[in-house]
């Protein structure tokens, strides 16, 4: 089974064998960070597993919050912590990720692309899911399984969604996203783990279809998610709501004042920047009143 080392928002493959973490440019992952000592760690993959090692460092490596002794090993979403970062190790489902691909070839073979422009189009985004790693990375986000198959959907059906839109075939995008959308909110409903850049990009798609579609049901997935989610909507989704809810007739506030009953509850935990968005949100409320 492949495995990925996650870093700052990018994907480093695990190759069998060893791989070394620390400030050294001899380390296969160099981290500019005092608290990392110059060769601090390493991730040995083996066909029984992954383990993480303690080279010696001055201050140690924690898994999951533990600091660790000898070779100890990883599992799944597993995080490690080096000096004052945190990398997460998860396996590679290759049987989601081809079922993936082959969606994303059948949805653009449906927009008219040719076999050629298909397969580059294709190349450049599986790129864009496991970057080749041919030197030190500086690559994060927490996220399991499944989150890692959001992303690798996002990347892979989005530009084929983007381009239905710029074509102005919005329900061939909604039929396209459709699917992923509702089952982000579905997990984000259960409890389930939510990485902040799929659900960033969840609400920024909902909200693009519901603008391209004028369909309210979407303006109100997007306070369904962040309603699950117990946090204010991104600033930007906010902004494109005061845009998007213009052009969309028949809104009924009411998701919209479930999900500021849920940010007024939680509002005691919110800094500043997030209490001006929850404001924002709020004149949302007054605008669509208005209509």
């Amino acid at each position: 089974m492949p495995y990925r080392l996650r870093y700052q928002a990018h994907d480093i493959e695990l190759p069998p064998g060893e791989f070394l973490i620390g400030r050294s440019a001899e380390c296969q992952l160099a981290l500019d960070d005092p608290l990392v000592s110059r060769k601090h760690a390493a991730i040995r993959v083996r066909k029984d597993g992954v383990t993480v090692e303690d080279l010696g460092s001055r201050n140690g490596v924690l898994l999951n919050g533990t600091k660790t002794e000898g070779a100890q090993a990883v599992g799944d979403d597993d995080r490690i912590t080096i000096g004052a970062q945190d990398l997460r190790v998860y396996f590679v489902d290759e049987t989601a990720q081809a079922q993936v691909r082959e969606q994303y070839r059948r949805h653009t073979q449906t927009l008219g692309m040719g076999v050629s422009e298909l397969e580059a189009h294709l190349s450049s985004a599986v790129s864009a899911v496991a970057p080749p790693v041919a030197s030190p990375v500086i690559v994060v986000t927490p996220d399991a399984t499944a989150n890692a198959r959001g992303i690798q959907s996002f990347q892979l059906l989005g530009g084929v969604a983007d381009k239905a839109l710029a074509m102005g075939r919005a329900e061939e995008a909604e039929r396209i996203l459709q699917a992923l959308l509702l089952d982000i909110v579905a997990r984000s409903k259960e409890g389930k783990a939510m990485e902040p850049n799929i659900a960033e990009q969840a609400a920024r798609y909902a909200a693009r279809i519901a603008g391209a579609t004028t369909k309210s049901s979407w303006i109100d997935y997007v306070f369904e998610l962040y309603a699950a989610l117990t946090r204010p909507l991104p600033a930007a989704i906010v902004d494109e709501l005061y845009t998007v809810v213009r052009k969309v007739k028949g809104l009924d506030p009411k998701g919209l004042r479930a999900y500021l009953v849920v940010l007024k509850d939680g509002q005691a935990s919110f800094g500043p920047a997030e209490r001006f968005v929850v404001q924002r949100i709020e004149g949302l409320e007054r605008l669509i009143a208005a209509k």
